[in-house]
């Protein structure tokens, strides 16, 4: 029986706050100690069990989140008033937490209903992609997907539709170092990603990103599903656009003839998010995720873990479940180019919680962090990928983004995440075609505010009405059902065309 909540959520023993249930007027009794707040405290927020002297730790999570900027007394609102960020050593101790994984015999394990491309790669929708490899041919792409929309694809049940991925780069940038390399494996991932049964890539013909350095670089060779096309070599916008519809329609055949078939859940990798955090995010949402993570990779699938600045200051956490040292340190090393990063474009890392966070009870980046890293479950960390680079390893993994989510998921999907999963507290909206999105509402209110938009409510965890290990269940249940075809709310709701968003890095020329 899951016992009814009371006023304030304490997370651990250790901690000097605890989080309100409720908003609270001054003169509250939170109900520990005779302790009453000596000023109004939205829901969500820290407020202090003990005093915290100036200099010493806020601990939540059993963890540091930061450092009292003067004294504090029981009672008060702790929050960015009187918190502040300080440097402070953090012991990595690489592989200390590592574990055998309770696999489930492969026997018992759990599947889904999906597309099993030639490649032997799986798919858990069947669209048509026009990509383009610059952004001066935007236009032209989404007026040839346009030509599909209404009942153009009547005759074609099986193909999810014709999506257009544009961006605003591809031109006056470097033809190598990072930025080039993270735009040429973001079109790569998305040339192959199995959620494609046919792609058309359309250029201008005088861009820095070549089609053709593409195709040669990756392998990629033209075909019955897989056409390429410049503006200025067919002959301007509209015959383009004609072209390009033509050979979208001469692909519909083949792609409608895809079926679903039964495949273990191993074939899932999935993306994990959150945006619009709030500081339920790491008490409901975030850890329920990382319950269903656990699920899925002791059903042999993978869990991608992403957002590298809102995992600073978590990160030893990561460390100690690293499965080597060498794939530990590659997520140190990460880190570290971030602050370089960061420094050298004038702006710090703690700079990352946004307003919508800071208002929903989140103070410092360490707090934040420290609550993501709960969507990446418990299991060992096998391996850490740069931005968008092929995701090929089993289990609980980590991809090198920003915590921009359009940009991070972007990078996940091109690695080859073929669903994603995303968590909010402040209520997010978008979707990320070619891959469906499950949301998740941190808070009974937000989710009762915005049902046509979240999928799961785990706000549940902290109404006491259903445990961590329940909602993840309920997620990882979910996961086969939507991944086997059902709709998810931000498919519903037509998300999906405009959040595709490589990482630019480098001047722009």
């Amino acid at each position: 029986m899951v016992e009814k909540p009371s006023l304030i959520l304490s997370l651990h023993d250790s901690d000097n706050v605890v989080i309100t249930r409720a908003d609270l007027l001054p003169g509250a009794e939170i109900g520990r100690d005779g302790i009453a707040v000596d000023a109004a405290i939205p829901r969500g927020h820290k407020v202090a069990l003990v005093r915290i002297a100036k200099g010493e730790a806020v601990r939540k999570y059993n963890q540091i989140i930061g450092f009292a900027k003067e004294d504090i007394a029981p009672g008060d609102h702790v929050h960015v008033h009187n918190v502040e960020m300080q440097a402070f050593e953090r012991d990595y101790a690489f592989g200390e937490a590592v574990q055998p994984v309770d696999f489930v015999p492969e026997e018992s394990r759990a599947s889904f209903e999906g597309f099993v491309r030639p490649n032997g790669k799986v798919g858990t929708r069947n669209f048509i992609g026009v990509l383009t490899s610059v952004n001066c041919s935007a236009t032209v792409a989404r007026h040839i997907a346009e030509a599909f929309r209404g009942d153009a694809l009547a005759d074609y049940p099986n193909v999810d539709g014709v999506v257009a991925l544009v961006h605003g780069t591809g031109c006056g940038m470097a033809d190598n170092g990072e930025g080039y390399a993270n735009l040429q494996r973001v079109l790569w991932g998305y040339a192959r990603h199995p959620n494609f049964a046919g792609i058309l890539m359309v250029g201008l013909g005088c861009e820095v990103n070549q089609i053709d350095f593409l195709l040669e670089a990756y392998g990629l060779e033209r075909g019955p599903l897989f056409h390429t096309m410049n503006i200025q070599g067919i002959g301007g916008t509209k015959r383009t656009v004609e072209a390009g519809a033509e050979r979208v329609r001469a692909m519909l055949a083949e792609a409608n003839k895809a079926q679903r078939s039964r495949v273990p859940a191993s074939e899932l990798t999935v993306a994990l998010q959150c945006g619009g955090s709030d500081a339920y995010s790491g008490i409901t949402a975030n850890p329920a995720l990382g319950a269903a993570v656990d699920l899925l990779v002791r059903h042999g699938g993978t869990g991608v873990l992403a957002e590298t600045p809102e995992v600073y200051g978590a990160e030893h956490l990561l460390t100690r479940r690293a499965a080597s040292r060498e794939v530990g340190e590659r997520l140190v090393e990460r880190i570290k180019w971030w602050e370089d990063y960061a420094a050298r474009n004038g702006g710090e890392m703690n700079n990352n919680p946004t307003p919508g966070n800071k208002a929903g009870g989140l103070t410092t980046i360490l707090e934040k962090s420290l609550g993501a890293v709960a969507k990446g479950g418990t299991t060992n960390l096998n391996a850490v990928y740069k931005y968008a680079e092929p995701i090929d390893s089993k289990g609980f993994v980590f991809m090198d983004t920003p915590g921009y989510d359009p940009c991070s998921i972007t990078g996940e999907i091109a690695g080859g995440c073929n669903l994603v999963t995303f968590t909010t507290g402040r209520g997010s909206v978008s979707g990320f075609k070619p891959v469906p999105c499950v949301k998740l509402a941190t808070n009974s209110p937000m989710y009762g505010h915005m049902q046509d938009d979240m999928d799961v409510n785990c706000g549940r965890i902290a109404d006491g009405d259903k445990s961590v290990q329940d909602v993840g269940q309920e997620i990882f249940d979910l996961w086969l059902e939507i991944a086997s075809g059902r709709e998810s709310k931000s498919e519903a709701q037509g998300f999906g065309d405009n959040e595709f968003v490589p990482w630019q890095i480098g001047a722009v020329m």
